[in-house]
């Protein structure tokens, strides 16, 4: 039987842990926060991910735990509306389409729930690979025969075995918080945008409106440390210190809030994703920025893949997964920087990227 260990317990270290769970793996997780994280944007699970979901016996689930917004309105800078629609949303697109837009934490929720027997070590971090030999910051010294990477944007094992973050990481100049507050407007499963002519971002309901979640972002360039939420909490104070509408109640609720999350719009490209017995997985190893709207899909299908070869054809496991997920990836990743230059002229491009791949059976 081959031990496993997964770096990383958001979204794809969870679902390839599903897998190889099924398929008879020892799973070892470790996950550098004491539990599961809570917060995050709203994400998307579109096209081949919701037929792994599906496979996952966790359909229905995904359903209903959706966002079930009504549609979106747009602001300019002083709060005047600018349009409104009923029929898509910034967060989530086509409401007519079979996607399903749910919060990041009741998916990673959803995942933890459903895995039995994999062994999980919180608040912990891998401190070097040395072959099969993988070294922990608090847990005792073991060997792995695989080690996937599905630590993110700012992987660990990524920087350990592949080298500096610096050599893979592309920044597309746009920064975004995002973190949870009161229903201060009274949304009824709507969500409120603003372009503003510096800063902008948004504001939608949450779990049957109980909650909100809000997105503040800004152009540019800054150097910030990742791992320091309070210096990001004063960076979006001081640029939104002028900003107009609702945004000066919104940095209120940002001091008091437990999920307070901050990143660059960044790409992670990379010539390969796994080298000798370690692998990359999601956006650890081509992540494709909350532009591309398919980070989520990515991972979760990518998880699927993976397992898969590793069940099936163990010897060639890591170069059949680049070979059947690259072009994939590609497209979606190529797909964010057409949205950052003005978007698609047809929204039927996008969705002939979304359903690009085709889900084989393991």
């Amino acid at each position: 039987m081959t031990n496993v260990l997964i770096s990383g317990a958001s979204i794809g270290g969870p679902a390839l842990a599903y897998w190889l769970r099924a398929y008879g793996f020892d799973v070892t997780v470790v996950e550098r926060a004491r539990g599961l994280r809570p917060g995050g944007q709203a994400i998307d699970v579109r096209g081949p991910a919701l037929q792994v979901m599906e496979l996952m016996g966790l359909g229905d689930q995904l359903r209903s735990a959706g966002t079930d917004m009504r549609g979106m309105t747009m602001l300019d800078a002083d709060g005047n509306e600018l349009f409104s629609s009923t029929t898509h949303t910034i967060s989530g697109g086509d409401l007519s389409s079979p996607d399903v837009e749910l919060l990041r934490d009741d998916l990673a929720n959803m995942l933890f729930n459903a895995i039995e027997g994999v062994e999980y070590l919180f608040d912990d971090t891998i401190t070097s690979i040395d072959g099969t030999r993988v070294t922990f910051e608090k847990a005792a010294p073991r060997d792995f025969d695989v080690i996937v990477g599905a630590d993110g944007l700012h992987s660990n094992v990524r920087r350990l075995v592949f080298g500096p973050e610096e050599q893979f990481i592309s920044h597309l100049d746009m920064y975004l918080a995002v973190f949870t507050a009161p229903n201060f407007l009274n949304l009824d499963r709507w969500q409120i945008f603003q372009q503003g002519e510096v800063v902008g971002g948004g504001i939608m309901s949450a779990r049957a409106n109980a909650e909100c979640r809000v997105y503040m972002g800004f152009n540019g360039e800054v150097e910030f440390d990742h791992r320091d939420v309070e210096a990001q909490r004063r960076l979006i104070a001081e640029k939104f210190a002028d900003a107009r509408w609702e945004w000066q109640t919104a940095l209120k609720h940002m001091w008091e809030a437990p999920d307070f999350h901050f990143d660059s719009m960044s790409q992670i490209r990379m010539d390969t994703w796994s080298k000798d017995n370690v692998v990359l997985l999601g956006d650890a190893g081509y992540c494709g920025s909350p532009m591309s709207g398919q980070g989520t899909s990515m991972a979760l299908v990518g998880a699927y893949v993976l397992a898969g070869e590793l069940r099936d054809n163990p010897a060639t496991a890591f170069q059949r997964y680049e070979e059947i997920l690259r072009p994939y990836v590609t497209a979606n990743q190529d797909m964010a920087l057409k949205n950052r230059e003005g978007g698609w002229d047809r929204p039927e491009d996008f969705a002939d990227v979304v359903n690009s791949f085709q889900l084989t059976t393991y």
